[in-house]
């Protein structure tokens, strides 16, 4: 069983239930349905279908060459750079040149990619998930070979050892990344998805099919909906419904969907959603369950059967022990590498300021941060010297003062040098500060005035579990282009599903952002 975790802010609305009566007689009887009058019909969805199920293997292929390239590539420039024609020895054997050593170094890697399944055609292109296999698969590599080495007694080069794998697992990911980024521009095209149909209630379709619809990358094209009755409606604008329970299979093949997402199952008893998993096993057409809860990374869901039960344990979001440890690292050794780098151009941005604005250089402002803690953030100034005291009068005059995002359009208070840096974020540098000392971190939400924060309901506190960042899920998202409400949806996407991984690729993506600065948030 599969889960789909796309975000949706909350759960669906509950509905009232639509009656199947004798569903699970119907679907077992719908295989046996009669020939379909127009042949031609059911040939262009068998090809739609083959088309739409073997994208991934396609993809996965173009992986596993990557991989052996990449990997061959950097065990092999590492090898010159030792000499492919230096000699190490191991117990009771003869020396063995070093071009054996890499080859059988080569295949264990290659090995370890497969073991790990980081080709999977269910998680390639998924980002963070297919990003870790990577990674595992080094560590198991490295691991392997510290453990050969040392019973074999082979006299392998550390510098061999301590730079191929590390340095290779990095190229192998920035290749996956690379090919990612392909993958989701043929998928805005239409391409390289799954076909989907959704069964369920249609409350529940609709809530799914946006989510799909409004997100990039999912990999899904929705080609039809199955709701109990099967009346003809529009679902989410777009989606038709094209059948009922009853007639559930030769709907599905009709329009070669290869993939099955069931929204609900309320009003399905289980021994016909066993039954329709397996006539759907048996066209090979992935049979897909989103559960109640949504906005769930992967890592967090944990399978645990119970009596032939599917239960689905949910972890807690927590970042303590090691992870607490290892982002307060990142977060220090960042700072400081980038206070080193940046200094010079908040120097000149300092300069400008002095000369450009009548005022101080630098601006302090109290923010919430973690657990409510206030604090004072640093910032270059951007805006006229009594710019707080017109926010109020500005947000009443377009409507925004009720709103926990206080954003003035068009802001005048914004000074011409002021907007230029807002534009770069040069005016967020001095905050690499506010993270030494550890009011807040590299990646998290950001942090909001104490009078934004009195306007919170009980959902929008839970920002407040982690330290606020410099950057986050939401800046790197639409940055000031995004409505409070889609926001705060990514900051408690990113609070509820933390992962070391997802913060690199945020501060990737920041620095893309900054460089090609397209809506700056202030």
């Amino acid at each position: 069983m599969s889960a789909v975790n796309h975000g949706i802010a909350g759960s669906p609305p509950a509905v009232g239930r639509e009656s199947a009566p004798h569903v699970a007689t119907a679907v077992v009887a719908a295989g046996a349905a009669a020939a379909d009058p127009f042949p031609w019909q059911a040939h262009s969805a068998r090809i739609a279908r083959a088309n739409a199920t073997s994208w991934r293997r396609r993809y996965a292929t173009r992986l596993l060459a990557t991989d052996a390239v990449v990997t061959a590539a950097t065990l092999l420039l590492a090898g010159i750079w030792i000499g492919l024609d230096a000699t190490l020895s191991w117990r009771g054997g003869p020396r063995v040149e070093y071009s054996v050593a890499i080859s059988a170094v080569w295949l264990a890697w290659m090995l370890m990619l497969w073991l790990v399944d980081s080709r999977d055609v269910r998680i390639v292109g998924h980002g963070v998930t297919e990003y870790r296999k990577v990674v595992h698969a080094g560590v198991f590599l490295f691991a392997g070979l510290v453990i050969v080495a040392f019973f074999l007694r082979i006299d392998l080069s550390r510098l061999f050892f301590f730079t191929a794998i590390p340095i290779g697992t990095v190229v192998v990911i920035a290749s996956r990344w690379g090919w990612r980024q392909w993958l989701r521009r043929r998928q805005r095209r239409g391409t390289f998805v799954d076909r989907a149909v959704i069964v369920g209630e249609r409350a529940k379709i609709d809530a799914i099919a946006r989510v799909i619809a409004n997100t990039e990358g999912t990999g899904y094209q929705i080609v039809g909906a199955i709701t109990a009755r099967g009346h003809a409606m529009k679902i989410a604008d777009h989606i038709g419904v094209i059948g009922d329970y009853q007639h559930a299979v030769e709907s599905i093949e009709g329009v070669g969907a290869n993939t099955v997402i069931v929204a609900s199952a309320d009003d399905l008893d289980p021994e016909t959603l066993r039954t329709l998993s397996w006539q759907m096993a048996d066209r090979d057409i992935t049979w897909v369950v989103a559960p109640a809860m949504t906005d769930i990374a992967g890592p967090r869901i944990h399978a645990r059967p119970v009596a032939g039960l599917p239960l689905v344990e949910v972890a807690f979001p927590m970042i303590e022990g090691g992870n607490r440890i290892l982002k307060r690292a990142m977060d220090i050794a960042g700072s400081l590498l980038l206070l080193i780098l940046s200094s010079p151009l908040m120097l000149a941005a300092a300069v400008t300021i002095r000369i450009t604005s009548p005022g101080p250089v630098f601006y302090t402002q109290p923010r919430v941060g973690q657990f409510g803690n206030v604090f004072g953030m640093i910032k270059l100034r951007s805006m006229i010297p009594d710019a707080d005291d017109q926010l109020a009068s500005l947000l009443d005059l377009q409507g925004r003062s009720d709103r926990p995002l206080f954003k003035v359009n068009d802001d005048p208070r914004i000074t011409p040098f002021g907007r230029f840096m807002r534009r770069h974020s040069i005016d967020e540098l001095p905050q690499l500060l506010n993270v030494l000392r550890g009011d807040m971190s590299l990646v998290g939400p950001r942090p909001q005035r104490p009078a934004e924060v009195s306007l919170y309901d009980d959902k929008a506190h839970r920002r407040l579990i982690l330290k606020p960042g410099m950057s986050g899920l939401w800046q790197v998202s639409g940055r000031s282009k995004l409505s409070w409400e889609q926001a705060l949806r990514l900051d408690l996407y990113y609070v509820e599903n933390w992962s070391f991984v997802q913060d690199v690729i945020i501060l990737g993506r920041t620095l893309r952002a900054v460089i090609r600065p397209e809506n700056s948030a202030s």
